[in-house]
């Protein structure tokens, strides 16, 4: 039996590496996305390549990261001592292009104690627009796609490999600072798990590494047994693609099995989806794999509970290859990662309604609002290259005892917004207008959170890409509360107003300003009777 004390010491220091990781990561990044919006998150896995610990940081990236470090094992077998591992490749473990993933073994002494990991998103990695976020139809247009490659052999960093990286970019210095503060990371995980080690030994360390993953799987099957057992199915939809199919469905059925003593406790099949199409709203397998195990998480809501491994090993996943949820090589995936993960959210928790009353929120936005804003040098005469990228809060969905959060980042994403000053003063954009949209949020007796307005006027010509859902299909109230309002896209030109699709890409002139306004969440329960 593992002593618990040393148990929860161990939890938080491992915990405290990951968190120290991002720390550096973000302090010493260049671009704002990373810098002032924190799009990165980092974790420590151990030598059988199984998260141990992770930072408080983006789910998306978390849950789908342990895919990223095994398809680095599986491309080199073993990594060796001063190894760094860098790729992007949606098929080999990563999400979507921009987010670049670094691998790091930890030796000490000679023994393998696991693995650090970072992925940052970077606002431009190629591709047919700038920022790498475009309405494509393959997997190629969307940007500059890396296997897993050694980036540092044996403490040599492959210049050549790095220069190849940056010069598929609009933005190279700009790449150059990011992919740097990563490497700052991995090695500040590196030290800060080998002083683990030097005081607690190799074997004690590697031992209570899986004492945590065996404890998160005892909490997470004490769960699970609360359950009746059943089928709980939900459906919901996409809004389209970018390309003319709408209305994209996708399906869950929850299946409780009625002997808990069982290895699977939970099978989460997506069953019924619809195949993956035309635009980028396809999600890889691991991007699906991420949303479960957020939902998991948050439906294991003991916050003293570690977040690992372990929480998955009762639950069956599973997703048909070739649908939204598990989509094939050369699919564009862009917005699978920012949009469809949200959308995959949406309908756990909504199956998860049925089997936990009172447990699981209405909908939330839905959505993460994905602007980008971006020029080459060929924009204008004497024009520097940009690339700006955003994802825009909403409203919360409202819970059986509180009302939903305003104006937040909510679910897949747990980034902060780029402030106003940071924005103005990197990009040639002015910020005109930032407030709640008040009344925007479904009401019922728990009222669902407002969503925001960000208005931007752009200061030269630039190509817009906005990748948002929730403008045809509202996020849904549960239990008699009202749904939220749905989002809102717009285009100024002097006084003319022009609304947009939900996903689009256009040039834009000097002068011009782009309206987001972003979706409310939903309520929660039948508002209450008035009396006389």
């Amino acid at each position: 039996m593992p002593d618990p004390v040393l148990l929860e010491i161990l939890k938080n220091l491992l915990s405290a590496v990951a968190e120290e990781m991002g720390v550096t990561l973000g302090r010493t990044a260049y671009s704002p996305n990373i810098k002032e919006r924190r799009d990165y998150s980092c974790a420590v896995f151990d030598a059988c390549a199984d998260m141990v610990a992770q930072a408080a940081h983006i789910p998306v990236h978390l849950g789908a990261m342990p895919l990223s470090v095994q398809a680095c094992l599986q491309r080199f077998g073993r990594l060796e001592e001063d190894d760094i591992a860098i790729l992007n490749d949606p098929f080999s473990g990563g999400s979507h292009l921009p987010d670049i993933t670094l691998v790091s073994p930890v030796y000490w002494q000679g023994d393998l104690l696991g693995y650090v990991a970072s992925r940052a998103h970077h606002a431009d990695v190629g591709g047919i627009a700038p920022g790498s976020m475009p309405l494509a139809r393959e997997l190629f247009q969307e940007g500059l796609i890396i296997p897993p490659v050694k980036l540092q052999r044996a403490g040599v960093l492959n210049e050549a490999l790095l220069e190849l990286i940056t010069r598929n970019t609009r933005t190279p210095a700009e790449r150059l600072g990011d992919l740097s503060a990563q490497i700052a990371a991995q090695h500040v995980g590196i030290r800060r798990l080998q002083a683990l080690a030097e005081r607690y030994q190799v074997g004690v360390l590697s031992e209570y590494m899986l004492h945590l993953q065996n404890y998160a799987e005892t909490m997470m099957r004490r769960l699970l047994a609360e359950i009746p057992a059943g089928r709980y199915t939900f459906r919901d939809v996409l809004d389209d693609d970018g390309f003319g199919h709408t209305d994209l469905p996708i399906c869950v059925t929850v299946i409780a099995h009625p002997q808990k003593s069982q290895e699977t406790m939970l099978t989460i099949d997506f069953g019924g989806s619809a195949p993956q199409t035309e635009g980028g709203v396809n999600a890889v397998y691991a991007v699906t794999l991420s949303a479960v195990f957020y939902v998991l998480r948050c439906l294991l809501a003991d916050d003293s509970v570690p977040t690992n491994a372990g929480i998955f090993r009762p639950v069956q996943v599973i997703a048909p290859p070739g649908t939204l949820v598990n989509a094939q090589f050369p699919a564009s995936v862009a917005a699978g990662n920012v949009e469809t993960s949200q959308r995959i959210t949406d309908v756990l928790l909504g199956a998860f309604a049925q089997a936990l009353p009172g447990r699981v929120p209405a909908a939330s936005q839905g959505t993460m609002n994905n602007l980008t804003i971006g020029a080459s040098s060929t924009a204008g005469e004497g024009q520097a290259r940009f690339a700006y990228y955003e994802t825009i809060g909403g409203g919360m969905g409202a819970s059986a005892t509180a009302s939903g959060l305003s104006g937040a980042h909510v679910h897949m994403t747990n980034t902060l917004n780029t402030p106003c000053e940071a924005l103005e003063y990197a990009y040639p954009l002015r910020v005109r207008e930032y407030h709640l949209r008040r009344g925007s949020g479904g009401a019922g007796a728990q009222h669902g959170g407002d969503g925001l307005y960000r208005e931007i006027e752009l200061l030269a010509d630039a190509t817009v890409t906005i990748l948002s859902e929730r403008r045809a299909h509202a996020p849904y109230g549960l239990f008699g509360g009202q749904d939220g309002a749905p989002g809102e896209n717009s285009h100024f030109e002097g006084e003319t107003r022009r609304i947009l699709p939900g996903k689009c890409s256009f040039q834009a002139r000097r002068g011009d300003r782009i309206g987001i306004a972003t979706p409310g969440g939903g309520g929660y329960g039948d508002l209450p009777q008035e009396t006389c």
